[in-house]
C-alpha cells in the first residue's frame, strides 16, 4: 500500500538530479535513499527510475506516480490548510521559483520574512537562469521577469514594472563613441545575457514615432549570469541590454549611461505565475501580498517609465 510519505519521498527523488542530491535534500545517506526507492519499486512491482548519463530519468510508471502522487499530496495539503485557516493559522509547504539575480535580491528576503512570520510554513526557493522554461504547475509561485511563453496557461499577476535599458560605461562611450541608430550597433562591441530560450542576439527598438527597428548583434561576450554581464559592462567591455531593476543604481551614480535615449526596448515587467487552484491557498495568497508589498513602491524606478506607445512592442 502506498502512503503519503511515499508520494512525498518520490517527489523529492524526481526533482533531484541524482540520488545523492535527493539524499542531501532529505538529510539521509545516499544508500538510505537507494534502499527506500528499491523498497517502493518492489511494493508496487514496477521500475520507477533509470540512470542515464549519470542523471536520473523517470520511467513512464515513474511519471505516472509523480503526477498522481503530487495531486494527492496537494489535496491533503489543501485539506490540512483549510482546517488550519479556520484556526487562523497559515501552514504547509510553499514552492517558489525565481530568476537567479532578481530572486537573490528581492524574493529571497521575502521568503525569509514570510517563514519567520509563519513558523508552520516551510519554503523551497529555487533560483534558476531558465525560469521561463519551467511549467508553473510544478510550483506554487513562479516569478518571472518578462513574458514566459511556456507559462501562458497559468494565471499571471504583475508585481512591478520593469524597463529594459541599452547602456554602457562612460569609459566605453569615450573610447568607442555612442551609436546614433540601432543599426550602428553592429560596429560596436556588444554583450549578451542568455536567458531562457530567448533570441538574445536580436535587439528590438521603437523610436518616439513608434517606428520599430531591430538589429542582429554579434556579442563579443555572453553569459547566463546577469551579474557577470553587468560587471563586464561596468568594466567598459561593451554595450549591454539590462533590466532596469539590475542597473538602476549604476545609472543613478553614472557608472552606466543610457545609449540611444530616443529609442526604447520592449519592457519586461516582473510577473508571478500561479496555478488557479494554488492561488486559493492561504500560504500562496499571503506570500504574494508580502512580495507585492516589498516591490511597492517599485524600488528600482529612478526615471519615468516608457510611454504606452513604447511598451507595445511584443
Amino acid at each position: 500500500m502506498l502512503t503519503l510519505a511515499d508520494f512525498e519521498f518520490f517527489g523529492t527523488v524526481a526533482r533531484s538530479r541524482s540520488l545523492a542530491a535527493a539524499a542531501r535534500t532529505i538529510d539521509v545517506t545516499p544508500s538510505a535513499v537507494t534502499q527506500r526507492l528499491q523498497d517502493l519499486e518492489r511494493r508496487i512491482g514496477v521500475l520507477l527510475v533509470v540512470r542515464t548519463g549519470g542523471r536520473l530519468a523517470l520511467t513512464e510508471e515513474g511519471e505516472l506516480l509523480l503526477a498522481r502522487g503530487r495531486a494527492i499530496v496537494d489535496q491533503v495539503g489543501e485539506l490540512t490548510e483549510l482546517f488550519a485557516s479556520r484556526r487562523g493559522e497559515v501552514v504547509g509547504h510553499l514552492r517558489v521559483l525565481a530568476p537567479l539575480g532578481f530572486g537573490r535580491r528581492y524574493v529571497a528576503p521575502v521568503a525569509a520574512a514570510f517563514a519567520a512570520a509563519h513558523p508552520a510554513v516551510t519554503i523551497d526557493l529555487v533560483l534558476s537562469d531558465r525560469p521561463g522554461g519551467v511549467l508553473a504547475s510544478d510550483w506554487d509561485i513562479a516569478v518571472h521577469v518578462g513574458e514566459s511563453p511556456a507559462q501562458r496557461r497559468a494565471t499571471a499577476r504583475v508585481l512591478a514594472p520593469n524597463a529594459r535599458v541599452l547602456c554602457a560605461s562612460p569609459a566605453y562611450v569615450a573610447r568607442a563613441g555612442a551609436p546614433d541608430s540601432p543599426k550602428a550597433l553592429v560596429s560596436h562591441r556588444c554583450i549578451a545575457l542568455r536567458e531562457n530560450d530567448e533570441d538574445v542576439t536580436l535587439w528590438r527598438f521603437v523610436d518616439a514615432s513608434a517606428v520599430i527597428s531591430q538589429v542582429r548583434i554579434a556579442p563579443v561576450l555572453a553569459s547566463n549570469d546577469g551579474d557577470v554581464v553587468r560587471e563586464w559592462a561596468l568594466a567598459g567591455h561593451g554595450i549591454v541590454v539590462r533590466s532596469e531593476w539590475s542597473i538602476a543604481d549604476d545609472l543613478r551614480r553614472g557608472d552606466l549611461v543610457p545609449i540611444l535615449g530616443d529609442h526604447r526596448l520592449p519592457s519586461a515587467d516582473v510577473v508571478a505565475f500561479i496555478g488557479a487552484r494554488r492561488g486559493r491557498l492561504a500560504r500562496t495568497s499571503q506570500f504574494m501580498q508580502l512580495l507585492r508589498s516589498a516591490l511597492s513602491p517599485t524600488p528600482w524606478r529612478t526615471f519615468d517609465p516608457p510611454s504606452a506607445g513604447h511598451t507595445a512592442l511584443a
